[in-house]
């Protein structure tokens, strides 16, 4: 299999705490998923309005992370994600740079919420197909950190070949899904790990 492009490696504070505004995070997010879309668009799938977005995309293409794309009809240009993903690297020591990766994992997190809720109240709607098609496990693990690291890099490489930015020749009938995996220390009500 071929080498697939890498996502771009944040390690600037400011940009992460430009991409911790929830809706600087959903918008990358979303362009991310569905390719090339107007403010218009864009504003429909966050919730929020055109003029709002654009003022936020404008932001987000200051740091090189959208950019607009000729139009194709005269009218809005669209914006699109430049690039294939981001990666905010482990959880830094400086204590500016770790609250900025932590403000960005929140956003993350927040949107998440967002979208599976959002799943969920439309469930009943959707085609029986994709209904089926959807899953939400939840695992239980006991393994070590080495154990965590490459288990979480398999499945990088299992879905990286079907993000988005990447598949250039979908089949008919694919359509955007959100998927994320989540895998840390299981902390208990008080605080402490789980043993």
């Amino acid at each position: 299999m071929a080498e697939l492009p890498p996502r771009m490696r944040v390690r600037d504070v400011e940009l992460m705490r430009a991409l911790a505004h929830p809706l600087r995070a959903a918008l990358v997010n979303y362009l991310l998923a569905v390719g090339p879309r107007t403010a218009s668009e864009c504003a429909t799938a966050v919730d929020s309005s055109a003029s709002n977005c654009s003022w936020h995309l404008r932001q987000l293409a200051g740091w090189g992370l959208v950019e607009r794309v000729e139009a194709t009809d005269a009218r809005e240009r669209p914006w699109r994600a430049t690039q294939v993903g981001l990666d905010f690297d482990e959880l830094d020591t400086d204590p500016a740079m770790q609250a900025a990766q932590l403000a960005v994992m929140g956003a993350n997190v927040a949107n998440d919420q967002v979208l599976t809720q959002r799943f969920i109240d439309t469930v009943d709607e959707l085609d029986r197909e994709w209904r089926l098609a959807a899953a939400m496990g939840t695992y239980s693990l006991r393994v070590t950190p080495a154990e965590l690291t490459e288990l979480t890099s398999s499945i990088d490489a299992l879905l990286r070949p079907y993000t988005t930015t990447i598949r250039t020749d979908p089949p008919a009938g694919a359509r955007p899904v959100h998927a994320n995996w989540r895998a840390f220390l299981r902390i208990e009500a008080d605080g402490n790990p789980s043993s």
